[in-house]
């Protein structure tokens, strides 16, 4: 099974591009947002970002669901911020290959971008936390999402 994770700040369009890529390589896609607790959502929303010990659980959820997909053999596309090398180890645990794909743009595109989204627990307030914890993947697909979407499918295939 080829597994990607789709990483980067909330707003960069990670659970977008996952779909795009699933779909362009007859692959499936999970959403790691739907997978966050009711407590975790409801601290987002209050503007509180979350700490560790919030998101150790929620990291062991998202290594369990893609164990339950480990045997489909078709490739599998994750949408998760994984913003530390540490939580990207916990969501790699137990695979022998895991390649991340990282959707990197500035502060102030995605924060443009957010501030236009309604609908979502996390508000743009929380982006310069997410940013300050950012710590670059040193070994990952980057993809510029100042490109097109289209663009950005494109260089996935061209890179991967």
């Amino acid at each position: 099974m080829a597994l990607f994770i789709v990483m980067g700040v909330s707003g960069c369009g990670k659970s977008t591009m996952a779909q795009k890529l699933a779909a362009a390589t007859d692959g499936d896609w999970l959403d790691a947002d739907t997978f966050h607790p009711p407590e975790n959502k409801a601290k987002m929303a209050a503007g509180i970002p979350l700490t560790d010990d919030d998101r150790w659980p929620w990291l062991d959820t998202l290594n369990a669901e893609l164990r339950k997909l480990a045997g489909i053999g078709k490739p599998v596309f994750l949408a998760c911020s994984a913003l530390k090398q540490k939580y990207r180890d916990r969501l790699a645990m137990g695979f022998p290959l895991v390649r991340f794909v990282y959707l990197k743009g500035s502060f102030e595109l995605i924060h443009d971008r957010l501030s236009r989204r309604t609908h979502h627990y996390m508000p743009a307030q929380l982006l310069q936390s997410q940013f300050a914890d950012l710590e670059e993947p040193k070994e990952a697909i980057v993809l510029d999402i100042s490109r097109t979407e289209d663009q950005m499918v494109e260089d996935f295939k061209r890179l991967v």
